[in-house]
Order: C-alpha cells, then sequence, then structure tokens
C-alpha cells in the first residue's frame, strides 16, 4: 500500500512498520502544522507545511520558509487544509498518516471527515493497528479471512447490507457507530450495499505470526 502523495497529520508519529514504510517511500510527503518536527526528526523532509501554523517549531519556520504556507481559516482544521492544498494541485491519491493518538476528539474528528475527503479525492487512512477507507456507494472491498472489519456512518439513515463478513448485516440502520463494528471478514473480499451514506470502513492489519 503506496501513494505518491502522504499527508502527515499532527498525531501520534507511526510506529508499525506498514505506515512507517508509506512514509518512507512516499514521492511527496505534506506536513499538517507542527508534525513537520516528527517528520524531520525521523530524518526525511516535507514538501509543504499546511495550516495556521501556530504550532509550528521556530526552527523548523527558519528552515523551510518557502514550503509554508498559512491558511488562517477557522471553519477547517489543519488536516482539511492540508488535504485541499493537495487537490488543488492534481494530487488525487492521497494517503494519511499520524491521524490518530494524542486527543481523542482530534481522532474522531479526522475519521469522520474522510467521508468528506472522498468527495474531492482518492483518500485512505492508516494507523499503527489498520486502515480506514471512505466509500460513497456500494462497494467491493479487499480484506482476507479472519481480517477483523468495523463499519460506521455519521448518516443515522444509513442502512446497509453485507456479505461476506462472518455477521451478516441485512437492512441494518447504522444509528450509532457502534452497530456494525467488531465484524470479521470470511474471504478475501465483502460486499457492502448501503443508502444514504457515506460509509467508512475499518480493515485492521493481519497478526503477525510468531
Amino acid at each position: 500500500m503506496l501513494s505518491e502523495t502522504v499527508i502527515l497529520a499532527n498525531g501520534s508519529y507511526p510506529e508499525h512498520e506498514i505506515p512507517l514504510e508509506i512514509i518512507r517511500n512516499a514521492r511527496r510527503i505534506i506536513c499538517c502544522d507542527g508534525s513537520a518536527v516528527s517528520l524531520v526528526k525521523a530524518g526525511l523532509e516535507p514538501l509543504a507545511i499546511v495550516g495556521d501554523l501556530d504550532s509550528l517549531d521556530e526552527g523548523i519556520a527558519g528552515k523551510y520558509p518557502d514550503r509554508l504556507f498559512r491558511d488562517e481559516t477557522q471553519e477547517t482544521n489543519d488536516l482539511t487544509k492540508a488535504l485541499f492544498w493537495c487537490s488543488e494541485r492534481g494530487f488525487r491519491d492521497i494517503i494519511i498518516v499520524g491521524g490518530t493518538g494524542k486527543r481523542e476528539d482530534h481522532t474522531i474528528g479526522n475519521i469522520s471527515l474522510l467521508a468528506e475527503y472522498a468527495k474531492e479525492v482518492n483518500v485512505t487512512m492508516v494507523t499503527d493497528t489498520g486502515v480506514f477507507k471512505p466509500f460513497l456507494e456500494n462497494c467491493s472491498v479487499e480484506s482476507f479471512p479472519g481480517q477483523q472489519v468495523s463499519i460506521f456512518s455519521i448518516d443515522p439513515d444509513t442502512e446497509i447490507t453485507s456479505s461476506g463478513l462472518k455477521y451478516k448485516l441485512d437492512r441494518i440502520k447504522l444509528h450509532n457507530w457502534w452497530r456494525a463494528t467488531l465484524n470479521e471478514a470470511i474471504a478475501d473480499s465483502f460486499e457492502l450495499k448501503f443508502s444514504g451514506g457515506p460509509v467508512i470502513v475499518y480493515l485492521k492489519f493481519r497478526d503477525k505470526k510468531g
């Protein structure tokens, strides 16, 4: 799972090898404000640092003055500013890392925003435990037998039916975030049919053996 464009949010810097590999192999890394400190400590450089820049380290600002893009809009957070900065420049396939951790309210907000971002770009969020993918319409999701799966919608009127999951969803209304969590794939893919939406699917990484 690689992407030319990675947005590094200002949550916890990844520790799992999958998001770390994504960062190392990215063609371009866009940092949300203060996340640039963690990136530079890891021996990498940002293409751009986007946000209101209120938490940006002075040393980083001095080192990359030509890569700073200040956006003081109060209606959006720094992650949204970075994503639209990418979209405006034609970077349409984006992986977000560092979007979770530190503060739970930021984590919930960042995950929920995937439903909005999917209307603009092809976006995935990768964490230290798995992947969040947003879908705007009926979909087939790549998986593996035994993979832990959870499904979320911020629209309480979303109604969903599944095939290929251990616990079948049959026109279930996702009126609360827990409603379609803690499921499990039984094959190499599963199908979701839903009205309302969009939905956000969480796919846990394969557990290491030994």
